[in-house]
């Protein structure tokens, strides 16, 4: 199925600001490069390997993670449809030095750097509505390194189940459900732990309460972990 670039593009929020005539004329940018479905669990960068040019996310997922010393890995971003990675002169959207893994099929379409700055340079708006998303990214990005770094393994899981739950969450009978599949090594992956503690913490988790999980599905009670992180909920 050939799908309606332009369409596509108008429905990213940081192209609201752009007229018909500007999207035509994006769309016509050549060459758009349309990669292949990539399956779930592909490194598609790895810090050394960064790229210049933007990409758009079209379908799926992707995990944006560090690794330390010891070969640990923090998740840093998660990343979903419409959303924005790259890096051009005029914006860096921090993706360098990073892993990017994909969490789902991921469809990926890219923009040269030299072409989208050209087309960036006569349009302000356009500029000013990246530096906010920038920004935006970045705030993120920040907090959810910090969180994920600090604290005992529970409090680490919690943090990340939180903001997962503030992203992807779908409300349930009191609870919020993730909308991804997960499985107990992949929470490993992203808070920088063994399966095996993050197995018996959510387990106590479920026992006490704060959450439910099924097969690959993680379901929070948001203030029972608000509470326990002494944190205000507000979602």
């Amino acid at each position: 199925m050939i799908l309606d670039k332009r369409l596509y593009l108008s429905k990213m929020s940081i192209f609201e600001v752009l007229t018909a005539d500007d999207l035509t004329e994006l769309d016509h940018i050549s060459p758009i490069s349309h990669f292949k479905a990539i399956p779930k669990g592909i490194i598609i960068q790895k810090p050394e390997g960064a790229k210049d040019g933007l990409f758009f996310l079209k379908e799926g997922k992707l995990r944006l993670y560090r690794e330390n010393l010891e070969g640990k890995q923090f998740t840093v971003g998660i990343l979903s449809k419409g959303n924005i990675f790259g890096e051009i002169d005029t914006f860096s959207f921090g993706t360098k030095g990073l892993y990017i893994e994909t969490m789902d099929e991921t469809l990926i379409c890219s923009v040269p750097k030299k072409a989208f700055e050209d087309f960036l340079s006569e349009r302000p708006l356009l500029s000013l509505k990246m530096l906010t998303e920038l920004s935006k990214i970045l705030k993120e990005r920040d907090e959810m390194l910090e969180k994920l770094t600090l604290g005992d393994v529970q409090d680490r899981i919690l943090h990340l189940l939180l903001k997962l739950s503030e992203r992807f969450g779908v409300e349930d009978e009191g609870k919020v459900r993730i909308d991804l599949q997960l499985t107990h090594q992949e929470v490993a992956n992203m808070v920088g732990a063994t399966r095996e503690a993050v197995s018996g913490i959510l387990k106590k988790l479920m026992k006490d309460g704060v959450i439910n999980t099924g097969r690959k599905s993680i379901s929070i009670y948001p203030i029972k972990v608000a509470d326990i992180l002494e944190l205000t909920y507000t979602m």
